[in-house]
This record gives structure tokens, C-alpha cells and sequence, in this order.
């Protein structure tokens, strides 16, 4: 194998999205000498632009797709080979591409994210939404249709739901609740006004300091309308291949052919129990299943009992670790989720391979207020400590688990609204011993805190709190906070005050 073997290199990344690209500039810009190769199958690169360090552990920043020569130009040192990988031979140190090239690393880092879970595989009328392609297919789809089924309630599905005008929407969610990875019933119930009013207006806010909702019982289901009003988009060329951010659906124009802006069902509690098309449903024992108005070229039949028939199905149900291509003859430690096992120095289990992004699991430690999302911030802090330790190790110079691991916390937008995800903002694994204290003004705000043995663990932040660093502050520094009680949230009591 080695004999073949084109050009060494002191450090390989295998991967062109956010946490490849953060590897390889931390590299390149710590030891500017090392011969550094970006392997990766498409010709653009995801680059973090307008990076804000919003407090100690939040940041923001967008991304934007470039040709790879950026990067190039940047670092001299730098080589980027368009390909997939094939197959890796940690024995010998090298990488064989697609194209029958191989290459030798000292060090290797594998950020080859992630692929859409799909609900069924090789189906023409189900769509997995997870890249700027997809994107654009389901655009196009979504010109000529009149009903579609959404499947998911992760970020993707959230956004789909939103921002889809001029067609029926079914929305399948196994949860309770609305947007059950990011947030509780409580602030999906908060959002979902947004799904019935028209979209850039804002309502003026009702001060009502608390409210509680019912839960929907299983297989409860909730129709949200809105009138139509138009919003001119255009769209722009795009490249195969890397996850999709917060802001994947600018630019894109999502209008189906219904004069109705939106009209959307939320079928809570369920999965998808069969996907058939019109001739299956028309041959089936099932009469009862017959199509009440005319034939649709593809039917969902979920585990409520409902059945409905669309123009196509959306599966954006989360993401795959994509390991496929390094396993085969390597011995890599798998996590349950199907991700490479990293240590608290992004190391897998075989020498000289380190993980980072959605490919990857970590399996240290955890800091008790932070938990792994395969989310684009994680992306980015992970390439950026890869690639850290990756030249600490060639330098032989200790390196600390980096700061950000110490709290969870995420920033994004949804349904317009700005949302702060901190430490165990859903309280996971906490228990029955948690406390939850929630301030909410209709339209405007929503404020959820997680306390555990009177401290705090976790908040969610939607709309203009600012309230994001006092909170992330008392997280961090573990305060007893029983004294305050309820007065924590009073909207009359400038908190900042109390903590500074």
C-alpha cells in the first residue's frame, strides 16, 4: 500500500465544511511550515464569516460557501485535493481517494459531518432536507405543490414550517410539542402564534406575565392558518455536499401554488407508520383508505391512524454520523449514536486520528451543564480545538480541554425570533430534581431558567432578553439562588444589578 503512496503530509483533514475548514486554518496558522492537505468532494468550502464572541461562551457567525482557491491563497502550505475518500489505512498512515490517489499523514483529522436520516431510501417522492442541495431540489418541488407532509422536529423542520407560504403543510412530530430538541412545550407555545400570523409584522405584545398550556393529548392534532402575503426572494447557485445553517432558507423562495399564505397541521406524538403511492393505496384491502378528493402520487399513513396523500414527503428528521468510508479494516470505537468515539483531545481510538463535527461523538467527561449537539457553533469549536490539539501533540506541548466545553451554549433564530440555548436548557438528565421558573410576554419574549438544588443549570432566552451573560454567569459560577426565588424573573428587578 505505502509504496503508492503520492505525497506525505504532516497533517491531513478530510472534510470541507465548518469544522475541516476551522482544523485546517488553526493548523496552518499555528505552525505556518507544516504541509497541510484539505481533502474534500465538492469544490466549494464552508467559511465562518463575521465571527462575534458574544460572552464566554456565546458566539455568533455566518457561513458562507467559497471556492477552496481561498483557502489556498491563505496558507501557502495548503493543498486541496477534490475527492472523496475511499478507504483509510491507520496502519500505513495514508488515505486512498476516489479517484485512486494516496496519500500519507502524520496526523489525520476526520470532519466529514453528517447525512440526513431518511425515512425510507431510494423513494422519488421523500425529500431529506440537509444541504444546500436538497435546498434547492425541494424549492423546485415545492413550485408545483399543493400539500406537503413534513416529518421532524428538529431545526430544519422548525424553519420549513415557518417559512413555507402558499401550500398545506401536515407536520408529523413524535413529541409533544413543537421543536422538542431545542426547547419545551412552553416556548412552542410561545412560537406557534408566529405559525397563524402573517410573517414580518409583529403584533403588538399582551403584558401577561405567565401562561400555561394544555397538553395535546396523543395523536391530538392543531391546524394553524394564515392569509397569504407576498414576499419577493431570489435565489442563488449552490454546491453539493455540507449541512445547511440557521439561515439556509435566504434566498430561497418557498411558494407552493395555493393562494393561502399558510396553512399548517401539527399531528403531535406520531411517527410514520407506511409511505405507499396512489396504485398501492387503490390495490390495498384497506377501503377505508381511499383517497376522499382525487389521487395523490404518494400517501403517509402514520402511527395516530391518520392517512394523508401529498405531493411529496419532507424527512428532516437529523443527521447520520458519516463514518461509512474509515471503518473497513480499522479498528475505530463506535458510540451508540454511530459516531468515532473522541477523547477530551478530539483523539479516536486509533493513533494519530482525531474527530470533530457531527462525525464524531465525546465521549470525556461531560461538564455537567454541557451536553454534545450536532449543531454548527459545536462544529466549529470542535475543528478549532482539533486542530489545536492536533499541533500541540506534533509540538509536544500540554493542552487543557478547551473553555467552551465548560457550558452549552447556542444562539440562533427561530420563526424571527432571536433564541439562547444555555447549559441543559431542556433540564436532560437532570430528573425529577429540577426546578422550572418561566416569564413570558405574548409576542415579544420568553424566558425559561432550569434550577437544580437552587442552582442554575439551564435557561432558554427567546426574543430580546438580554439576559444571555448574567445568565450564563450564574450557570458558570454555580450561585446559590434560593434566596431570590421567583423575584429571579420579575420583569421589574434589573437582574443585571443584583450579579455584577
Amino acid at each position: 500500500m505505502a509504496d503508492k503512496v503520492e505525497k506525505m503530509f504532516k497533517f491531513v483533514i478530510v472534510g470541507g465544511g465548518i469544522a475541516g475548514v476551522t482544523c485546517v486554518e488553526q493548523l496552518s496558522s499555528q505552525i505556518p511550515s507544516a504541509e497541510v492537505a484539505l481533502i474534500t468532494a465538492g469544490p466549494h468550502i464552508k467559511a465562518v464569516t463575521n465571527y462575534k464572541q458574544v460572552s464566554k461562551t456565546l458566539e455568533e457567525f455566518d457561513v458562507e460557501e467559497r471556492p477552496s482557491s481561498v483557502l489556498e491563497e491563505k496558507f501557502p502550505n495548503l493543498t486541496v485535493i477534490h475527492s472523496a475518500v475511499k478507504s483509510l489505512h491507520t496502519q500505513s498512515h495514508s488515505v486512498e481517494t476516489a479517484d485512486g490517489r494516496v496519500f500519507g499523514y502524520e496526523k489525520l483529522c476526520i470532519c466529514s459531518g453528517g447525512r440526513p436520516k431518511l425515512l425510507t431510501q431510494e423513494n422519488p417522492h421523500v425529500l431529506g432536507i440537509r444541504d444546500t442541495d436538497s435546498a434547492q431540489e425541494f424549492q423546485k418541488r415545492l413550485s408545483k405543490a399543493k400539500k406537503i407532509v413534513v416529518v421532524g422536529n428538529g431545526g430544519i423542520a422548525l424553519e420549513l414550517v415557518y417559512e413555507v407560504e402558499g401550500c398545506e403543510v401536515i407536520w408529523a412530530v413524535k413529541d409533544k410539542a413543537i421543536g422538542n430538541t431545542f426547547f419545551d412545550a412552553g416556548a412552542a407555545q410561545f412560537l406557534i402564534p408566529s405559525l397563524e400570523a402573517d410573517k414580518p409584522e409583529r403584533a403588538a405584545p399582551l403584558k401577561r406575565p405567565r401562561y400555561t398550556t394544555e397538553e395535546p393529548a396523543a395523536g391530538a392534532s392543531q391546524t394553524f392558518t394564515a392569509e397569504r402575503n407576498s414576499r419577493g426572494h431570489s435565489s442563488g447557485p449552490t454546491e453539493p455536499g455540507s449541512a445547511l445553517g440557521p439561515d439556509w432558507h435566504e434566498g430561497i423562495t418557498l411558494r407552493g401554488t395555493e393562494q393561502a399564505s399558510r396553512r399548517v397541521s401539527v399531528e403531535y406524538q406520531c411517527e410514520v407508520e407506511k409511505i405507499f403511492t396512489s396504485e398501492e393505496l387503490l390495490n390495498s384491502q384497506q377501503q377505508t383508505l381511499r383517497p376522499e378528493n382525487g389521487s395523490w402520487p404518494v400517501y403517509i399513513q402514520l402511527t395516530n391512524g391518520k392517512t394523508f396523500g401529498c405531493d411529496f414527503i419532507v424527512s428532516a428528521t437529523g443527521v447520520v454520523p458519516n463514518t461509512e468510508p474509515f471503518l473497513h479494516g480499522n479498528n475505530f470505537a463506535l458510540a451508540d449514536d454511530g459516531g468515532l468515539q473522541v477523547d477530551d483531545h478530539m483523539m479516536t481510538s486509533e493513533p494519530d486520528v482525531y474527530a470533530a463535527g457531527d462525525v464524531c461523538t465525546a465521549c470525556w467527561e461531560h461538564s455537567p451543564q454541557w451536553q454534545q449537539m450536532r449543531l454548527w457553533t459545536q462544529a466549529r469549536q470542535m475543528g478549532w480545538y482539533a486542530g489545536r490539539c492536533m499541533a500541540a501533540h506534533v509540538l509536544s506541548e500540554p493542552i487543557e480541554l478547551d473553555f467552551c466545553f465548560e457550558l452549552f451554549s447556542h444562539i440562533t433564530k427561530f420563526f424571527n425570533y432571536k433564541v439562547v440555548l444555555l447549559g441543559k436548557f431542556n433540564g436532560q438528565g437532570l430528573g425529577p430534581d429540577q426546578e422550572l421558573l418561566v416569564r413570558c410576554t405574548k409576542g415579544q419574549e420568553y424566558v425559561k431558567v432550569v434550577l437544580s438544588g437552587g442552582r442554575m443549570v439551564g435557561a432558554v432566552l427567546i426574543g430580546e432578553t438580554d439576559l444571555e451573560e448574567t445568565f450564563e454567569n450564574l450557570i458558570l459560577n454555580q450561585m446559590d439562588l434560593t434566596p431570590y426565588g421567583e423575584e429571579l424573573l420579575n420583569p421589574n428587578i434589573d437582574i443585571e444589578d443584583y450579579f455584577d
